[in-house]
């Protein structure tokens, strides 16, 4: 099961290409609202509708996914119950993914100081991490972390490799006429 945490002013397109490319690997996905409502307006004023919300939350997750956003990134930092989630998540060794400025909510929490990350140009003080990378998608140790929008199908093609394994990726990329470095 992956968890994708929504808040408030999330970057619309780091959310949905993830959880369709996923889905479409027959990845379990759910969205969960950080908040008590399941509706969520992205950055760019589109509505989405969430599965869940947090204090819905019983059951665990294989990996937790941040999408980006301002001021989405902001919320998802503020969280007291996402915050809890992920140290606990942490400790159960969990996997962990992130696309644009949110891969600093995790570099805020510590789990970065001894990892490579990505993340939105500007952002790297933030980080807080052993190596700042440029690299438009970054996995290491318990994390997977991307730059930005225009690596957000990339990113979840790299999380279905992670999940499913590399020929599950092939073969859906194919199917989706994606050829990594072509538009």
């Amino acid at each position: 099961m992956v968890t994708v945490f929504l808040a408030e002013g999330f970057e619309e397109i780091e959310a949905i290409s993830p959880i369709d490319i996923l889905r479409r690997a027959s990845v379990q996905v759910r969205t969960c609202s950080i908040t008590d409502s399941k509706t969520v307006i992205g950055a760019h004023g589109i509505p989405f509708v969430a599965d869940c919300c947090i204090a819905e939350l019983s059951d665990e997750e294989e990996l937790i996914l941040l999408p980006g956003g301002m001021p989405g990134t902001l919320n998802l930092k503020n969280c007291e119950a996402l915050r809890e989630r992920m140290l606990s998540h942490r400790k159960k060794g969990g996997l962990f993914a992130a696309i644009c400025a949110a891969p600093t909510v995790y570099g805020a929490l510590g789990f970065l100081k001894e990892e490579k990350a990505t993340c939105y140009p500007g952002m790297e003080g933030e980080l807080l991490c052993k190596e700042v990378s440029a690299e438009p998608i970054v996995v290491s140790g318990s994390f997977i972390t991307s730059r930005g929008a225009g690596t957000a199908f990339a990113f979840g093609l790299k999380l279905v490799e992670i999940l499913c394994g590399n020929d599950a990726a092939r073969a859906l990329a194919k199917g989706m006429c994606f050829e990594e470095g072509r538009a």
